[in-house]
């Protein structure tokens, strides 16, 4: 990436009326931002079909919109600026129909992010829904799992701070800009998603939220994911659009009941009732999305990588170093030689349904296999 190429991708993104559907719509007419903005209102028009308004505010971009002083800000605020074309870009986004072209960010995505699952749901959540919401993302987080979310109040704040007090990445997808944090109480919140994951938008830094802006911004929370969550949604929700981008993309869609007669109930029901897998617990994921994980790290892979083949067996990972202390006593009790999972139980002393989550978190981690006959032994 240029820095030409760079100034001119945001220069697009500052022009009032230009969403991302249709700087894609330029995109491949044109083939590139230099050429959009060197052309004139009639060739634009000619070739997209674009309002004459719209093609005129696209050629005195330059003129009008503050480039400069964005690219300022982001140096000043540390938010980086991430085109679809840049080896950091999340590669589970450029599978989806509408990728964005160009991401902003603050804080920094991993390899392990590859293996993360959103989970959406209503901004007045009842106490009920928040504290399944803290309950699964501590449970995806044990499971080596990356949790995503948008930072609103409700089901997608309770996420966040789960999966940050279990010890756990976390991202956040704004459809504001980052320079902009929205709610205002969740500044503090976002600070701390920056420091142990990321806060993304397509949005520059100064945009204001709007309305529109949160359906278009579901894509890429979904589009980042191996799946989505639903908790807690009403019939008009705008998680269930979340879910709606999921099934487009490919990705699972998950929902967890809840009482008959709660209206933030009905929007899960309809899911489950159009098909969506039923969550109870970590285990209801694992059981859906592992046979992708081998296709996950094998996406994608860095140039400085070798990646893995797809129809090879995965290396074991080096044993981690935040392991919990349940963890780090099942494994104490392994040896390479297979052994049985009631013998894992007795031995442990903890609860059976204790060992059975812990089993799933080291078999996410791949430091332990099962076997059949309710075996399992290290890697």
């Amino acid at each position: 990436m240029n820095e030409a190429e760079r100034r001119a991708y945001v220069l697009l993104t500052l022009v009032k009326g230009l969403g991302p559907r249709k700087r894609s719509q330029l995109m491949e007419a044109f083939g590139s931002p230099e050429t959009i903005l060197s052309s004139s209102p009639h060739e634009i028009r000619s070739r997209t079909g674009i309002s004459e308004d719209l093609a005129q505010r696209i050629v005195r971009a330059e003129s009008e919109c503050q480039v400069d002083e964005v690219l300022e800000l982001c140096a000043r605020e540390g938010i980086q600026i991430l085109l679809s074309n840049s080896p950091r870009y999340p590669p589970a986004l450029k599978e989806i129909p509408d990728p964005p072209d160009v991401l902003f960010m603050r804080g920094d995505l991993n390899h392990e992010d590859r293996r993360a699952i959103a989970m959406v749901g209503a901004r007045r959540a009842s106490t009920y829904g928040k504290s399944q919401a803290a309950r699964l993302a501590r449970e995806l987080v044990q499971a080596g799992f990356t949790v995503i979310s948008g930072l609103a109040r409700g089901i997608d704040g309770a996420a966040h701070q789960a999966a940050l007090d279990a010890g756990g990445r976390t991202l956040a997808v704004l459809a504001n800009g980052l320079a902009t944090i929205y709610p205002p109480e969740h500044a503090s919140l976002a600070d701390h998603v920056a420091e142990n994951g990321a806060l993304i938008s397509e949005t520059p830094p100064r945009f204001q939220v709007r309305p529109r802006m949160f359906p278009q911004r579901n894509r890429i929370i979904s589009g980042l994911t191996l799946g989505v969550i639903v908790v807690e949604a009403a019939e008009r929700s705008g998680a269930l659009i979340t879910a709606r981008h999921a099934l487009e993309q490919g990705r699972e869609v998950f929902a967890m009941p809840g009482p008959v007669h709660s209206p933030t109930s009905r929007g899960c029901h309809r899911l489950l009732r159009d098909g969506a897998r039923l969550i109870e617990s970590v285990d209801d994921v694992l059981d859906e999305i592992g046979p992708l994980l081998e296709h996950v790290e094998s996406v994608g892979t860095p140039a400085n990588e070798t990646p893995r083949a797809t129809n090879a067996p995965i290396a074991a990972l080096p044993e981690p170093t935040d392991l919990s202390e349940e963890e780090r006593k099942i494994l104490s009790q392994l040896e390479q030689l297979p052994v049985a999972i009631d013998q894992v139980v007795t031995a442990s002393g903890l609860p059976a349904h204790q060992v059975l989550a812990t089993l799933s978190s080291l078999e996410m981690r791949r430091l332990i296999r099962r076997l059949e006959g309710n075996r399992i032994e290290r890697c």
